[in-house]
């Protein structure tokens, strides 16, 4: 199914533009929030290389569509080639557990 939004479209072009994509309140050199800071944190611990960092400060329409992608209410969101993992807790609490570690940086076998 092809959403009918463009702002859906663009959505799901940005996760699959990149390997770690963050829609979070400023930017990972600049966070505007300490969720955000957090998870821009914990991807880079977790060998995140290339962070993607969308500011949905500065694009309100761009998070309602955001919002409606995911169903997920709450900034930052973290897509991990091209799927939606969550947000700040949960990727913590992957990072504990070594889930995120994985998850970026497949075993070469």
């Amino acid at each position: 199914m092809t959403p009918s939004n463009p702002l859906i479209s663009k959505v799901e072009q940005t996760v699959n533009s990149s390997p770690v994509v963050i829609f979070m309140k400023g930017t990972p050199q600049f966070p505007q929030c300490g969720f955000s800071a957090r998870a821009c944190q914990v991807l880079k611990a977790a060998g995140a290389q290339n962070l993607v960092g969308i500011d949905v400060l500065s694009d309100d329409p761009l998070w309602d569509a955001l919002e409606q992608y995911t169903q997920w209410p709450t900034v930052p969101q973290v897509f991990i080639h091209g799927k939606f993992v969550g947000g700040c807790d949960i990727v913590s609490e992957m990072f504990e557990r070594g889930e995120l570690q994985e998850l970026i940086t497949p075993k070469q076998s």
